[in-house]
């Protein structure tokens, strides 16, 4: 048995097929599915450390595995995924932008939602290949 060592631990992603995916009505999935957008990504929750699955289900009246059921069929995701898909999107922008030079890539991470920087790091590295320090200065220097 071979093991290779990736950078930050990072596990590859499993396919899990859930019985209670199945359980939700379509009609109330594309009503959470507008609403979880809505929260996520105009009100920009992704940028809250905390927020939370739970969180979500009791602001949107209800249960997590339905948010878990919805993400998972619409995103083709689970909820940490998604939140932090969004938060790197952010830090890419904050990365390369001239207008945030002076943030180190700590203080990028923890604007856009992570509580450290080693989730930062590990999400960054998952999502971009690369680390955000190795981003920023490749793109920047192209700018």
């Amino acid at each position: 048995m071979t093991t290779t060592n990736k950078p930050y631990n990072i596990k590859e992603k499993t396919e899990k097929n859930a019985a209670y995916r199945s359980l939700i009505r379509a009609e109330l999935a594309d009503e959470l599915f507008d609403k979880i957008l809505n929260i996520i990504i105009i009100e920009k929750r992704y940028r809250d450390k905390d927020f939370s699955a739970k969180e979500l289900a009791k602001m949107l009246g209800t249960n997590t595995r339905y948010i878990s059921a919805v993400i998972n069929s619409r995103f083709n995701t689970n909820f940490s995924s998604l939140i932090n898909e969004y938060r790197i999107k952010e830090a890419l922008h904050r990365l390369t932008d001239k207008r945030y030079t002076d943030l180190t890539i700590e203080e990028i991470g923890t604007i856009v939602g992570f509580a450290n920087r080693q989730s930062f790091y590990a999400s960054f590295y998952r999502i971009m290949g690369e680390t955000p320090n190795g981003y920023r200065k490749k793109h920047l220097s192209t700018k």
